[in-house]
């Protein structure tokens, strides 16, 4: 079986890694090339163009970058039509791989057609439905409500775990014993650029104070710790940091945090999972307006995982006009002092973890893709 795969970012190369070694257990003579990263690369795929040349997020980033936006849609299609795949997996990364499945849909029509970690319809965007729908031949989803929802609008898509939950089980089993929680604070401003220049000195503002706050009271400071994100090297970082540290093992650090303050997106989901009592946060352009186009954009109440999975308001959302140095300071005050509300948010956090399931998302969308393909070849 020759497969073909493309994930434009650091979780989707991660993700599709796990992926590619779960279809080599069912396809030990299969072939795999692709665009992606390290993780797909030491997997065994053959890389034909990296994701760091493809991390655009935005239209001002794609304007500012439209010449290798073009070269990378232009290495793809050459590749998939020489690879000539009997199965294109798709893994998330909307944009880009909805206009790479219609044109395999044109050119490669042999081709069976699968969205790994489809796009959240259910969040914004609500018409792409049929588009997927239309263009794959398997949806495969990795929250519990997508089916659902899917099914709403007449489609199907089949719910087959969370790599998340996964990559935090595998975690936890090489772990031989439970960690305290220390006095830190964990930072976690994003994986994009732009991101951590809007997110990051709000963060280490907010976070800085809540330590004097804590010294002036005559109490041991919190260290604060800043987690860096792949692809984007340390002096980045640098600019903004006065003794605070650098590290790129996330998991560690929100393993042992006290408290986090995380960037809007999947890092909300992974910090959950591991434990630690958190606060969400996002800017938003012209901020002041999200109150009255919220409703119009978006299709969920809440803007994170941790509160859109249980479908209540399991921690803070300091998402644009409320995006600031004081609510991100205040609650972190509230995450470290007050022992209610850190308990609760750890029994929303099991609950949540309950509800994503035991069974293993790679392992169940290997093994759906293999029966698609042997569907195909009777």
């Amino acid at each position: 079986m020759r497969f073909f795969l493309i994930a434009g970012e650091a979780s989707g190369d991660q993700h599709a890694a796990n992926l590619i070694r779960a279809l080599q257990q069912r396809q030990a003579e299969s072939r795999f090339a692709g665009l992606g990263g390290e993780c797909m690369r030491k997997a065994g795929c053959l890389i034909v163009q990296d994701y760091k040349n493809m991390a655009f997020m935005g239209v001002a980033a794609v304007l500012a970058h439209l010449g290798e936006v073009r070269r990378n849609f232009r290495i793809a299609r050459t590749s998939l039509l020489h690879e000539k795949p009997d199965v294109l997996i798709l893994v998330d990364y909307p944009s880009f791989n909805l206009r790479m499945a219609a044109f395999c849909r044109n050119h490669l029509p042999g081709t069976r057609i699968v969205y790994y970690i489809p796009p959240k319809v259910w969040a914004w965007k609500t018409w792409r439905i049929h588009r997927i729908a239309r263009l794959c031949d398997l949806v495969l989803g990795i929250f519990p409500f997508e089916p659902a929802f899917y099914a709403r609008y007449g489609h199907t898509c089949r719910y087959v775990g969370n790599p998340t939950l996964d990559n935090i089980r595998a975690r936890e089993q090489e772990q031989t014993y439970a960690r305290p929680r220390e006095n830190l604070i964990a930072l976690l401003p994003g994986s994009r650029r732009s991101e951590i220049e809007h997110c990051l000195p709000v963060m280490l503002e907010a976070a800085r104070r809540a330590a004097q706050e804590k010294k002036e009271q005559g109490e041991e400071p919190p260290r604060i710790a800043v987690a860096a994100a792949p692809g984007i090297e340390d002096p980045f970082y640098n600019r903004w940091l006065d003794g605070e540290t650098l590290t790129r093992d996330t998991y560690e650090l929100v393993s042992r945090a006290r408290s986090a303050v995380v960037n809007s997106g999947t890092a909300t989901l992974e910090t959950a999972l591991l434990g630690c009592p958190q606060t969400a946060v996002y800017h938003v352009a012209c901020s002041k307006w999200l109150g009255w186009l919220k409703p119009l954009i978006f299709s969920t109440r809440f803007f994170t995982l941790v509160n859109i999975i249980p479908d209540k308001e399991v921690i803070q959302e300091l998402v644009g006009a409320r995006f600031s140095r004081r609510n991100i300071e205040d609650e972190l005050r509230r995450l470290t002092d007050d022992t209610a509300y850190r308990q609760r948010m750890q029994e929303n956090y099991a609950v949540i973890r309950r509800q994503l399931g035991e069974q293993n998302a790679a392992d169940q969308a290997a093994e759906a893709i293999c029966s698609l393909s042997s569907q195909t070849n009777q």
